[in-house]
């Protein structure tokens, strides 16, 4: 069995082992883990674009934000009208938050197709602006439609996210993500990074690897929407704007861009980072951005960007 499937099949097992133990952790502990597995698809999903195509995306909590209020969509007002007096049980309620994850998740790649086409034959702080766009036309339009709770947002989600869900889609965006990189259509999304120019005349497109990074990375965003709208039961336009964002992207380039394990270090640190901080909440902002700029004059290529076993040539 291939080394990836066989990481892939034990992540699975390691989050139901934690799923059943899940119901003696501390709720304050729990609450941090889920945001912690969480940020880490984000941030994972946004390095492929980010990092391993070498583009600047901005707008990744606009995907985030497709995937949260489409897939609380079909828990709030689709699924009641499947679910019949059994409906309660572990196994329906698992199938149908698969079914509203997946129609998040879609609907977010189709979001990302969408802006991706005319938007990626840019480049630099061109695309960064285009995303920065997409992303605040996206909250600003469910801010503003009824159906979706307009500014209100929609309550009363589900509570169907737990550990388990969480760990096992982690595990998934971590292994479609390292299979798609050191793939032999991967390597196409290093050649486009490392030299757009050399990649065309070698006959590679480099604006379909460009989207096809940009839509696999939309839909992970939009899982994790989905997961952080049935874990927080509520979700508001003003939950998914630019900070959010920005948030993600930070991450990416602490953690070093194109490197996966820093990735998700930078990622861990920076979600843990405010919860440590909180006995001094009146400064804890103030101190975890005066510690950024710090680690960013520090380290510029990153704070985990390490030389071994990294992708980036």
């Amino acid at each position: 069995m291939p080394k990836p499937t066989l990481a892939l099949l034990s992540a699975f097992l390691f989050a139901f082992g934690v799923s059943l133990l899940s119901d003696r952790l501390d709720p304050y502990y729990l609450d941090v883990v889920i945001g912690v597995g969480i940020n880490l698809i984000l941030a994972v999903s946004l390095n492929l674009v980010n990092g391993y195509t070498g583009q600047f995306s901005l707008g990744h909590a606009g995907f985030m934000a497709v995937g949260a209020y489409f897939s609380a969509a079909i828990s709030l007002f689709v699924a009641p009208a499947f679910i019949g007096p059994a409906g309660t049980s572990a196994l329906s309620q698992g199938a149908f938050f698969l079914a509203a994850l997946a129609t998040g998740g879609i609907c977010a790649a189709s979001a990302g197709l969408l802006v991706g086409v005319p938007s990626l034959r840019l480049k630099g702080d061109y695309l960064a602006l285009v995303t920065l766009g997409f992303g605040e036309i996206i909250r600003v339009l469910f801010q503003n439609i009824e159906k979706f709770g307009g500014a209100l947002g929609l309550n009363r989600i589900p509570a169907y996210t737990t550990i388990f869900w969480v760990i096992a889609f982690l595990a998934l965006t971590l292994f479609v993500v390292t299979c798609l990189v050191h793939s032999t259509y991967g390597r196409g999304f290093l050649a486009t990074r490392d030299d757009e120019i050399a990649s065309e005349a070698v006959g590679l497109n480099p604006t379909r690897y460009k989207i096809v990074a940009f839509v696999i990375g939309a839909f992970f965003a939009g899982i994790a929407g989905g997961l952080y709208g049935h874990f927080k039961l509520t979700i508001t336009p003003t939950g998914f704007g630019f900070e959010k964002s920005i948030e993600i992207v930070v991450m990416v380039i602490m953690g070093g861009m194109g490197n996966t394990l820093g990735v998700i270090l930078a990622a861990v640190l920076l979600t843990l980072l405010p919860e440590l901080l909180r006995p001094i909440a009146e400064y804890r902002m103030i101190i975890y951005s005066l510690l950024l700029i710090v680690m960013m004059l520090a380290r510029p290529q990153g704070l985990f960007n390490f030389k071994f076993g990294q992708t980036r040539s």
